[in-house]
């Protein structure tokens, strides 16, 4: 189950990782990174999100949905 938007723990984010799901395949590497970029700049409306704990703090893990594609392309 996907977390919520968390004030604290997004100020504790080091990383972050954007998970594809094989329907984007078709997409080029560009074209990935301005959507995971946009989806990074405003995770609290992002539709899967995920909080992992590593050794420094946080990793912010957003697993990229229709939802979300549309919305930043837009």
């Amino acid at each position: 189950m996907a977390d919520k938007f968390d004030p604290y723990r997004e100020a504790l984010v080091m990383e972050t990782s954007t998970v594809w799901p094989d329907e984007y395949d078709h997409l080029g590497v560009e074209e990935k990174q301005q959507i995971a970029d946009a989806l990074h700049a405003d995770p609290e409306n992002a539709t899967v999100l995920d909080y992992v704990r590593v050794h420094t703090g946080f990793c912010r893990q957003i697993t990229v949905t229709e939802d979300d594609v549309e919305r930043v392309t837009a």
